[in-house]
């Protein structure tokens, strides 16, 4: 039996622990009224741009008329006021977001009488969502097999996972030397096949690098900076990662005080990698990724805290990773409401990331695999589904695995692809 509490860790099995999109862009600055001559004037209303999926943001304002910046990156820059002595427009704010089309910027208003007006200045832009990620089709992947890619993968799945290939402590064993085969052969396998590669992970509280702990803040703060630039350097076309994994209190990272600890926000150390991972895989779909989110009112809520906050503060997350490893005796109905609660309280989407049955039976397998994965497929709040290893024998719960080595298919594996067309 699956239990609660619990998450993948691949290969490596830590108790109660397992085991992430690009920047949007907002819209151009609205521009302040145009100059007027004589009496008073009176600005017309500036509207910012179209809405985008991404953050939202707030131009400048002007005595003249006001400009609202469009959803994108975080807030547009205004700019000045109408005839008539504008002031300073105020700085605009934005929250990260999800990818959005840029906006367009707001058209000029119009100032009747008066003296020419100072325009005001611009809001700073905010962080935000991107408008050049692109979510692949839906799909439904599976990770590597004991380090290893099996012949017959692209058979079954369409999306691929290392399992524990991608975690910086598999990568960086010593500091400064990054040991690479593992995942070029699994990036070089996505692209062979046309198939979506997801990086899994960068910040986790396990298995990190051993050496990260004994460094000074300055320097750990240094070297997870060095750890997601080498990465978004060398495989700049990853369409998603798990940036976070298993945030506190699930796990929590030697080195989060170095990162900026909670600060102002609560989570300023997770607005710090989300902002690297934007800006060093712009085009990626940045994932925070945690176990229990759709079988437990707290962990639901507590994903919920976290993204909304570390959002507000300017954390560019793209979408919400749920490891879905307790399901073995959960209700369609019941899930489904965590996930839309997931997406209605943040306004993303939903993965599921590291889906297993461990059932041993094989038509209770294959029933609560037809309940469960049907409800996924439907809902359009999912984006798609990884199932977390596939042979019998060599998956990270007992009795999870869908097919043995040699072949035969259980039940659940049989619906599953029927269900799929594959």
């Amino acid at each position: 039996m699956a239990l609660l509490g619990q998450s993948c860790a691949g290969g490596d099995i830590v108790s109660n622990s397992e085991t992430g999109g690009s920047t949007g862009s907002g819209g151009t600055p609205s521009t302040g009224g145009t100059t007027g001559s004589g009496g008073t004037g009176t600005g017309g209303n500036a509207s910012g741009g179209a809405t985008g999926t991404g953050g939202r943001g707030t131009g400048g304002t002007g005595t003249g008329g006001t400009g609202t910046g469009g959803i994108g990156t975080g807030g547009l820059s205004g700019s000045g006021g109408t005839a008539g002595g504008g002031m300073a427009g105020r700085s605009g704010t934005g929250t990260g977001g999800r990818a959005g089309s840029s906006g367009r910027g707001g058209a000029a208003g119009s100032g009747t009488g008066g003296t020419a007006g100072t325009p005001g200045t611009g809001g700073t832009t905010g962080a935000g969502g991107s408008g050049n990620i692109q979510w692949p089709k839906k799909f439904c992947g599976n990770i590597t097999q004991r380090g290893q890619i099996p012949s017959n993968f692209s058979t079954y799945w369409d999306q691929i996972v290392p399992e524990n290939e991608g975690k910086w402590g598999s990568v960086e064993g010593s500091q400064g030397n990054y040991n690479w085969t593992a995942l070029d052969n699994i990036h070089s396998y996505a692209k062979q096949h046309n198939i979506p590669f997801k990086q899994h992970n960068f910040v986790w509280g396990s298995q990190q690098p051993g050496w990260i702990a004994g460094l000074s803040q300055a320097n750990q703060k240094a070297a997870v900076e060095d750890w997601i630039k080498q990465f978004c350097t060398r495989y700049p076309d990853t369409q998603m990662i798990d940036v976070l994994n298993e945030p506190p209190p699930h796990t929590t990272p030697s080195y989060m005080a170095a990162l900026g600890g909670a600060g102002s926000s609560g989570y300023d150390w997770v607005v710090t990698i989300f902002k690297w991972s934007r800006q060093y895989c712009p085009n990626s779909i940045l994932i925070v990724n945690d176990y229990n989110i759709i079988e437990q009112s707290s962990d639901n809520n507590n994903m919920i805290k976290l993204v909304t906050s570390a959002m507000k503060a300017g954390a560019p997350i793209d979408a919400i990773g749920a490891q879905a490893h307790g399901l073995t005796n959960a209700s369609a109905s019941t899930t489904q409401m965590y996930i839309d609660k997931l997406t209605s309280s943040t306004g993303l989407p939903v993965v599921i990331s590291e889906f297993d049955l461990n059932i041993a039976d094989d038509t209770q397998q294959k029933n609560q695999m037809q309940s469960l994965f049907t409800m996924f497929w439907n809902d359009t709040n999912v984006k798609g589904v990884t199932y977390w290893g596939y042979y019998v024998g060599e998956t990270w719960e007992t009795n999870s695995g869908l097919m043995t080595t040699g072949g035969t298919l259980r039940p659940a594996m049989t619906w599953l692809m029927q269900f799929l067309g594959r």
